[in-house]
């Protein structure tokens, strides 16, 4: 659908004073983005003319979230309520445009799909104005919609507080999401009049005002009424960021990934997983992560902006950010890939192992208790339990070169800058601080010495002390 004379409205400049927060109510998160990039998102498959943001608390913060996906803010100072934001956008909205799309910024479960309906069905019936609505279960606390007998139109929208008796059984809620005709709302934003305790001017009022101008007002019903909730309290939030990891976990299975216990898992917007994939309960795959197909994901490892690649397997409780983990390699489990490690394929990083801005080449390995920083391993090396990369000095970092098939005896500290040659060997123990050529032995350990007799001696020694204390002990 391609929407060029119709401009997306999304009204984001409150403060959201139920969240308790100094954050803007439009940035709080919920399925891995903040609330107001997913209405931006949505709206973009429209092709609208443009897509204009109103903001206003915090202006600059939230701007920035929007204006990468090609929106443009406009800034409203007082904030005077809703229409009198939609009167503040006028001077930015293109006079070619014929309709208006008003989105609230904090509804972030909105589809795509439902706003094209909602465009599509207000052009179709030739209206003034139209309201998606949804049916709730429980509508305290939501504005109803009153419908006229005969043909279904909207004949108001009262507020759950002047609700009369006999309305209070509907169950059919205004959602605040708008289609309106552009030479038909003008007039009526103009008569607008702050009469409420608030002194604001309420988009709400112009559907009156419409009404009672003889034009014509509809309403379409969303199927799925968890599209327009939005997010005013922390549960809210809550409520909102579990639907969206199901609506994830659902994709994802649908697509032939399987997942244990779809309900335990978080799993981001934007995250790729392929087919024949397995993810254990308690999973986490976050922001921009990509896994290949015929991967294992186990219980408890988190993977952040991470690539993936096919065959993987990644052991229980792992952690990693910003990393590559090659094909066919296995991590952990209770490893850590801190920004920049890259496992190259069939390469093994074991328990209790982080890497950091490093590269494990080819079949290398690091099993066991190591620390791996600013490295470049060989492929084929191996590398041992208890082995660090001394790679800072309080000041600098510094980087450590191993080549390939190089073996690293157990509690290693190589001391950067330092390499070690293809082939070579380096003893267990050792403190390497200088190069080491190519199928080398390196030792670097003090000799050991073996002094015979001295434990049996030393074993005497304290047992006369301790039979000298008791007999001390019982004089007294």
């Amino acid at each position: 659908m391609a929407a060029k004379d119709t401009v997306a409205l999304v009204l984001a400049a409150g403060k959201g004073t139920r969240l308790k927060s100094d954050m803007a109510k439009v940035l709080h998160r919920a399925g891995g983005r903040s609330l107001v990039e997913h209405v931006v998102r949505a709206c973009q498959p429209l092709k609208p003319a443009e897509i204009l943001v109103i903001v206003g608390h915090q202006a600059e913060q939230v701007a920035a979230a929007v204006e990468p996906l090609g929106a443009k803010a406009v800034v409203q100072n007082p904030q005077r309520g809703t229409g009198h934001a939609v009167l503040v956008a006028r001077k930015a909205i293109r006079r070619s445009a014929k309709y208006l799309l008003v989105v609230p910024g904090d509804a972030p479960l909105l589809r795509a799909s439902t706003l094209a309906a909602l465009v599509e069905t207000h052009r179709r019936e030739n209206a003034a104005a139209t309201l998606l609505t949804a049916n709730l279960a429980d509508p305290t606390g939501y504005g109803r919609v009153i419908r006229k007998e005969g043909d279904g139109s909207v004949a108001a929208v009262v507020e759950d507080s002047a609700l009369a008796p006999e309305q209070r059984a509907i169950n059919e809620i205004n959602s605040s999401i708008y289609c309106f005709t552009l030479d038909k709302l003008w007039p009526c934003l103009a008569a607008l009049r702050p009469n409420n305790v608030h002194r604001e001017l309420y988009l709400t009022d112009a559907i009156a005002l419409l009404n009672a101008r003889q034009e014509r007002v509809i309403a379409m019903t969303t199927p799925d009424s968890d599209e327009i909730l939005g997010c005013n309290t922390r549960a809210h939030l809550a409520d909102a960021d579990r639907v969206f990891r199901q609506r994830k976990a659902a994709e994802l299975m649908d697509a032939g990934v399987t997942i244990y216990l779809p309900e335990t898992v978080v799993i981001d917007a934007d995250v790729d997983v392929g087919r024949d994939t397995i993810i254990e309960p308690g999973v986490e795959l976050l922001g921009a992560t990509r896994v290949a197909e015929r991967c294992v994901i186990r219980t408890g490892s988190v993977l952040t902006n991470c690539r993936v690649d096919e065959g993987a397997l990644i052991e229980p409780h792992c952690v990693a950010i910003d990393s590559r983990i090659g094909k066919n390699s296995r991590l952990g489990p209770f490893a850590r890939l801190r920004p920049g490690a890259d496992m190259r394929e069939g390469s093994h990083v074991g328990n209790f192992v982080e890497l950091k801005k490093t590269v494990l080449g080819e079949f290398a390995k690091a099993n066991h208790l190591a620390y791996l920083g600013d490295a470049t391993i060989g492929s084929g090396s191996n590398i041992g339990a208890g082995t660090i990369t001394c790679n800072y000095d309080g000041v600098h970092k510094f980087p450590t070169k191993i080549g390939k098939r190089v073996f690293i005896g157990s509690d290693t500290a190589l001391v950067a800058p330092v390499r070690v040659g293809d082939g070579a060997y380096v003893a267990a123990g050792s403190v390497i601080t200088e190069n080491v050529p190519a199928d080398a032995l390196a030792i670097a350990r003090g000799r050991q010495a073996n002094k015979a007799g001295w434990a049996k001696v030393r074993r005497a020694e304290l047992a006369r002390e301790a039979k000298s204390k008791k007999k001390t002990k019982r004089r007294r």
